[in-house]
């Protein structure tokens, strides 16, 4: 028999327990009082006649109080009631202190990959850790219902970000309003920054405000390249004008001046990439960044949006150097290259760009490429007119908002009236569900499974909710670079954000887990069948949808479906679903569920077929998503690296490839560091199994990671099927 506790987790049953905590409540109480071994051993037999192959812990002392009061120990049961609350009270109460502990000495495997972007053993994270700890509790205990907090203990929703929860001022993701702060000046730590005058310290100024901007929220941010494009043509004219008063030849001038506007970029490029990586923003990490390379946001500066995309990508190229000297692949920022008409065919004037960014993604999983003729398709602002912009840090997409017709509400300083407005913009959080568990309550049943559906979606719109309310109480002066200082608005001190968080100006996120798992159990399907497992995944995807849109209608706050980035959240999910359901073949028996609408990491498919079909499901789901391919070595096959980067262009709004790029301190092995069966890292060169001295990159949701994972995650990374072969790499 086994026993469920109450964190969800299932032991043996023991009846030494039982008889161990009875007697306990034996010495309270006078001698005639007392039960006896024998009757003791009554009520353990009695348990176990029940037959039961689970039991919670609470029915179990359900039934302790109930058989004593039978045999007419009334005040021993009474005695066993206070010793059981007593019990609980110090559960609840050492809840915090052993995380605390935990979390200190380095013992537990939760916190030690809890996020594969930090490294649980240094102070700056250990600090971001223990504060969130503390959030946690206050989430837990003080503002959030009883009734959700259990939902997320057993894995039947996720409330995310609890460990930023008690302070009402923080929220999500970020597209950051960089161009307005560079050209209009803005305020850190209460200095000014006035407009820079050269490309060098613009993008110098710019990694400080990412900086400032990441320690004031807790998800992702991006910026554009195309707000930093204008510097280069000012650093340019100077360096001319200086030639041009030394009285040098025109053709003289203009050659040295773009020789040295050359090597600033170089500089630039490479005094940002140092920076974003070297510093640490009080959530104990990099700048979470994604930086997007869009030549079609600018026509007139798009020559020098070009020389610095180009070397953004070389220097990618080239990667970082790890603490032995060797250049390995660094985890940020992020690239986003949009493909467009300009670059996409071989006589497109920037091919050369995409050609590179080939080579980028072949060697450092980077740049992920965004579909501007896709994306058009999919986001339509008010006019009907199709928009193309980055997502807000890995995969979270804004959607088309009213900014046309609401005028400026964040008071930007480069609005342009009648033109849609993205940057500046942010997402309140999110709530997801695990619709593994669903599907799983609904014992196969269609109609009971909609039902359950139905309550579990009002469980996330509650939560949701609750988000939304407690960020409301915010006013401008709890963040001023993000509220005053225009990387979000310039509202005056103590202006309430509220605003901001209606009318479709920033999102609240819907996120979901598990679709394939749920679908498969449901149908015995796979929603990859085009068939009766697919349409049954569109009509699940579509009830968020409507969702949604339901609530949006009625609150007027820009809800959003969004397929979640789970990372240590997939094997909690699991473990809940192994402990609420047993072991199900093909659905709870490994240590991962699926992220989002994802075609399994263990189904055989083919790299054009896989994109093609997450498309229709990446449609349904606007406030984010993203799609990858898994490949081998493609650093001597660019040909495929570009047949799919096309394919993506006609098909699909975002997807990625991951590749490997691996290393080895001990040996020097640069080859794709592997997983044996006990889900250890280990290099094949040497065996070198220590963490410290192996550096693995790999895509986890949407980012790479690269601080190692927990074991559901471990598990998923290594049953990764190829959807690519190489055959003429060589």
């Amino acid at each position: 028999m086994k026993v469920i506790k109450r964190d969800g987790h299932m032991v043996e049953w023991c009846p030494e327990k039982v008889e161990q905590a009875i007697n306990k409540a034996n010495m309270e109480v006078e001698e005639e009082e007392q039960a006896s071994s024998v009757q003791i051993k009554n009520i353990i037999k009695y348990i176990e006649k029940l037959g039961k192959k689970r039991i919670l812990v609470e029915d179990i002392q359900d039934i302790i109080e109930m058989k004593l009061m039978s045999i007419g120990k009334y005040n021993l049961a009474k005695k066993y009631i206070t010793y059981r609350y007593t019990r609980e009270l110090v559960r609840r109460s050492n809840t915090t202190d052993l995380a605390i502990k935990e979390l200190i000495d380095g013992e537990s495997e939760y916190w030690n990959t809890e996020n594969s972007n930090k490294n649980a053993k240094v102070v700056t994270t250990q600090r971001d850790y223990l504060a969130g700890i503390t959030s946690t509790d206050i989430t837990r205990r003080f503002l959030l219902p009883e009734d959700i907090v259990s939902a997320h203990d057993d894995g039947i929703i996720h409330f995310h970000d609890a460990d930023y929860f008690a302070q009402n001022a923080l929220h999500n993701c970020d597209l950051i309003n960089l161009e307005d702060m560079l050209q209009n000046g803005t305020i850190i730590n209460g200095v000014m920054i006035e407009k820079p005058h050269r490309f060098l310290t613009a993008m110098t100024i710019a990694t400080q405000l990412i900086t400032a901007v990441s320690s004031s929220q807790y998800g992702g941010a991006t910026i554009s390249l195309t707000h930093l494009a204008p510097f280069v043509r000012e650093s340019y004219e100077r360096y001319l004008k200086k030639y041009k008063e030394r009285k040098f030849k025109k053709e003289d001038c203009e050659k040295y001046a773009k020789e040295d506007i050359k090597k600033e970029i170089i500089d630039g490029v490479q005094t940002f990439q140092y920076q974003i990586n070297s510093m640490t923003t009080t959530n104990g990490q990099a700048p979470f960044l994604s930086v997007c390379m869009y030549l079609g946001e600018t026509d007139e500066y798009k020559e020098e949006l070009a020389m610095i995309i180009e070397e953004v990508l070389n220097q990618r190229i080239e990667g970082m150097k790890n603490e032995k000297g060797v250049y390995v692949t660094p985890a940020f920022p992020k690239l986003l290259y949009v493909l467009e008409e300009d670059n996409i065919h071989k006589d497109s004037k920037y091919y050369y760009l995409t050609e590179l960014a080939a080579k980028c993604t072949a060697k450092r999983m980077v740049p992920d490429y965004i579909s501007e003729k896709i994306m058009k398709e999919y986001k339509k602002n008010e006019y009907g007119d199709g928009d193309c912009y980055p997502c807000m840090g890995c995969r979270s997409f804004l959607t088309p908002d009213r900014s046309i017709s609401l005028g400026n509400v964040a008071k930007a300083k480069n609005y342009v009236e009648g033109k849609p407005k993205y940057y500046g913009r942010f997402n309140q959080g999110v709530v997801t569900i695990n619709l593994v568990d669903v599907a799983l309550s609904s014992e196969k049943d269609e109609e009971k499974f909609w039902q359950i559906f139905e309550e579990r979606l009002e469980l996330c719109h509650r939560a949701l909710q609750i988000r939304h309310k407690r960020l409301s109480k915010a006013t401008s002066d709890v963040a001023p670079i993000l509220w005053q200082n225009g990387a979000l608005a310039r509202l005056e001190k103590g202006e309430s954000i509220h605003e901001l968080l209606h009318n479709g100006y920033s999102t609240i996120s819907l996120g979901y887990a598990g679709l394939y798992e749920c679908v498969k159990y449901m149908t015995g399907h796979s929603h990859t069948d085009n068939g009766i497992g697919k349409d049954f995944g569109i009509k699940v995807m579509q009830k968020l949808n409507d969702k949604c849109k339901e609530w949006k209608e009625i609150e007027n706050i820009d809800y959003s479906v969004y397929g979640t980035p789970i990372e240590s959240t997939t094997y909690k999910f699991a473990k809940c679903l192994k402990d609420r359901f047993g072991v199900i073949k093909g659905i709870t028996d490994r240590d991962y569920i699926t992220n989002s609408y994802h075609v399994p990491v263990f189904e055989e498919i083919d790299a054009f077929t896989k994109l093609k079909l997450e498309s229709e499901f990446q449609r349904l789901s606007p406030g984010g998503a993203i799609s990858y391919i898994e490949t081998p070595n493609l650093c001597n096959n660019l040909d495929a690296v570009m047949e799919i980067i096309k394919f993506i262009y006609d098909n699909i709004m975002y997807a990625e490839l991951n590749t490997k790029s691996d290393y080895c301190q001990v040996c020097g092995y640069d080859g794709e560091i592997l997983i044996d069966d006990n889900l250890e890292w280990y290099c094949p060169n040497c065996g070198n199994r220590d963490h410290d001295k192996l550096n693995v990159a790999r895509r986890t949701c949407g980012y790479i990671g690269t601080n190692f994972w927990n074991k559901g995650r471990t598990q998923e990374i290594k049953e990764r099927v190829m959807h690519i072969d190489n055959k003429d790499a060589d």
